[in-house]
């Protein structure tokens, strides 16, 4: 034990840790860090750790691969981008016990953060509900029915691809009913395809809420502006419909919790972090993608108990697909979800 060091539990810690930030951080980014610092919390439990005093780098080693191995009651073996996000959590809850004189300087430095490359990074990573609620609610108080608020919602209530959501014209919302929706067509011969053509074609209900922030949307800041075909795209620029990469770009720039103001879960700094920059935005581990709102949006269906085949026709993907590439609960919550309806469990 170094000197200068003041007895704490691994339990204390993480509590003291938590409070600490709860004024700087939203409440989804809290669950999540907490979520986090519950399997280091675990792994100190089972390796009879009572005081943060005797932390280690080789220790620190230990619980980087006992977490990337899924040990622990109810863990699964995880992917690099994952492991390295809670090991970056791990990082900023160091630095606070070091401020504290509960471990010895720098000992976050000897936590080792995997290399994470980008092709791991698109197959594994999905946007978590809680997240969406937080930038969305975010959004709905700073930056009310604008282009940012209006791509992430209509992202995530009708779960469309990119290419989906670019497709949609004025024309193709209904809004004047107590039943409002929208109606996606496939349009190749005015640069709007479907991935899966007329299959793909189908109508969505969205509720009052999603309905009546874009009709305030198309008459408030929406530019009034037709395509290269005379159409009125739904989501426009000043130069006409957007494109995939600027529905793109925006995922990145509004799932950076620094855009926020959340602070950083993965100990940089703002000012110096390349994230920052319009064109390296994708470079943050937080910042997800549109395939990732998609996964995110399955996956909290399936928790939901809304049947495959409902999800599977407003998604237009099968239920292979779904399961394949974009449900992102873990093997142990399914079984948990199957357990209610097995009556001998």
């Amino acid at each position: 034990m170094s000197d200068g060091l003041e007895p704490l539990t691994p339990r204390e810690g993480i509590e003291m840790y938590l409070e600490a930030r709860r004024d700087e951080l939203t409440k989804g980014t809290i669950r999540g860090q907490t979520y986090r610092l519950d399997a280091f919390q675990q792994w100190c439990e089972e390796e009879g750790i009572e005081n943060l005093n005797e932390l280690t780098g080789r220790d620190l080693y230990r619980y980087r691969v006992w977490r990337r191995e899924g040990h622990g009651e109810g863990r699964d073996p995880i992917a690099p981008v994952t492991l390295r996000g809670q090991l970056a959590t791990l990082r900023a809850f160091l630095r606070f016990a070091e401020e504290i004189d509960a471990v010895r300087d720098d000992l976050r430095t000897d936590v080792p953060l995997p290399v994470v490359t980008g092709g791991q990074n698109v197959s594994e990573t999905t946007l978590e509900p809680e997240r969406v609620g937080d930038i969305l609610e975010y959004l709905d108080r700073y930056e009310y029915a604008s282009r940012n608020h209006v791509i992430l919602l209509l992202m995530w209530h009708t779960g469309a691809r990119a290419g989906g959501i670019r497709s949609l014209d004025v024309g193709d919302v209904d809004l004047d009913t107590e039943r409002p929706g929208i109606q996606f067509r496939h349009r190749p011969e005015s640069d709007t395809p479907l991935k899966n053509k007329e299959r793909g074609e189908r109508w969505n209900a969205i509720s009052p809420y999603v309905s009546r922030i874009l009709e305030d949307y198309i008459d408030g800041p929406r530019e009034d502006v037709r395509d290269d075909y005379g159409r009125e795209p739904l989501i426009t620029t000043e130069y006409g419909r957007v494109s995939i990469s600027a529905l793109r770009d925006t995922l990145y720039r509004i799932t950076r919790p620094c855009w926020r103001g959340a602070g950083c879960p993965h100990d940089r700094d703002p000012e110096t972090c390349e994230a920052t920059h319009s064109d390296r935005m994708s470079t943050c581990p937080s910042s997800r993608s549109p395939h990732d709102v998609r996964s995110g949006r399955v996956t909290a269906y399936r928790r939901d108990d809304v049947p495959r085949r409902v999800v599977s026709d407003r998604l237009d993907a099968s239920g292979g697909i779904l399961d394949e590439h974009y449900d992102r609960r873990s093997s142990r919550e399914k079984a948990e979800q199957r357990r209610d309806y097995l009556p001998d469990l």
